[in-house]
């Protein structure tokens, strides 16, 4: 699929209208805004930095919130190398927030690797609007967790999407798609870099258009497609009843840096960190759950437990209790597991 190209297929870009707060500010002369605290906007902000794009203020979350969250990136160390107004938040729509907002008259915000849907409030904050991305191409996959979902639901295409944020979740314009392959090799984490490198390329692309008063950007096409639910650590839970193939992108769409998919065996918590996909099918009376017998191999890395599905088996690679033992390589296939069942505790 080729992604949409904005001079192709989107409508001539409309001047931006100016209010009287602000009015004729153009180029550098915009305050522009950055939003987030996830790995996948760094190196967009970073791109902004080296092309010598002011950036009026940066709001990230607070520490305590931040360290809770997965892929949160340091955003501190980040601001402080690069000189940067820094703002820790709790929520970016308490009132306290949308006040500091108000107070910095941005023009233009960036919002990339943000969980908290911004309300209208929060959005009228910055004059000519805020831009954010969503890790699919729109409008499928709307709603939370784009990446994981399509990855647990087996897809072979996944992408990203530049936008005027709306008050409608993930509905704004779109300026600018990015498609990519999603291959059986890849995880959440390599498609995460994917990206973090889209945001990077996209915002490059639209910046000109944007620093000249210009709104690149073309409505989404109608879809009948339910929002993405969102996924919480608990969702991560086994069910080994479902077929091998299912469970390895289950495990793969939520491994690090995510909390990972999890089971129990002989009353203890594992995290499943990395599986493989194998073609041959368990015993015919083996149960689900049921450890098979250990693969061995010269090649630490292919060593691991066998373990029936309700249909296939999956091989596991990589295990963490609950403890912080880390179980691999040979140590994971040297485990007396044979017979044991894992269990939904």
């Amino acid at each position: 699929m080729t992604p949409p190209s904005i001079s192709a297929s989107a409508p001539a870009p409309r001047r931006i209208r100016r209010g009287a707060r602000g009015a004729g500010r153009r180029g550098a002369e915009l305050r522009l805004g950055w939003i987030g605290f996830h790995a996948e906007g760094v190196p967009a902000l970073e791109a902004l930095v080296a092309h010598r794009v002011p950036i009026a203020a940066v709001i990230t979350l607070s520490p305590p919130l931040a360290v809770k969250r997965s892929a949160a990136a340091d955003y501190i160390s980040l601001c402080r190398r690069f000189n940067l107004p820094l703002h820790q938040v709790a929520d970016v729509n308490d009132d306290d927030t949308v006040a500091l907002l108000q107070s910095l008259s941005l023009d233009l915000v960036f919002v990339l690797g943000w969980s908290q849907i911004l309300c209208p409030a929060t959005l009228r904050t910055a004059r000519l609007g805020m831009i954010g991305a969503h890790a699919s191409l729109l409008p499928h996959n709307r709603g939370s967790a784009p990446i994981n979902w399509a990855l647990i639901g087996g897809e072979a295409e996944g992408g990203n999407t530049l936008m005027w944020l709306a008050e409608s979740v993930d509905a704004g314009e779109i300026i600018d798609q990015t498609a990519f392959p999603i291959s059986p090799y890849d995880t959440c984490a390599t498609l995460y870099d994917r990206v973090a490198a889209s945001n990077r390329e996209m915002i490059l692309r639209a910046l000109p258009q944007l620093l000249a008063g210009e709104r690149p950007g073309r409505p989404q096409p109608a879809t009948a497609e339910p929002v993405l639910p969102r996924r919480r650590p608990a969702d991560g839970k086994i069910d080994w009843t479902i077929n091998g193939s299912a469970l390895y992108n289950f495990v793969r769409g939520l491994t690090r840096p995510y909390p990972g998919a999890f089971s129990w065996l002989g009353g203890r918590r594992w995290s499943i960190w990395q599986a493989a996909l194998v073609p041959a099918p368990p015993k015919p009376a083996a149960r689900c759950g049921e450890v098979l017998g250990p693969v061995r191999s010269p090649v630490e890395t292919a060593c691991g437990q066998l373990v029936a599905c309700g249909r296939g088996a999956l091989l596991l690679l990589e295990l963490e209790g609950e403890d912080g033992e880390v179980l691999k390589g040979r140590r994971l296939s040297d485990q007396d597991w044979t017979g044991k069942v894992f269990s939904d505790g």
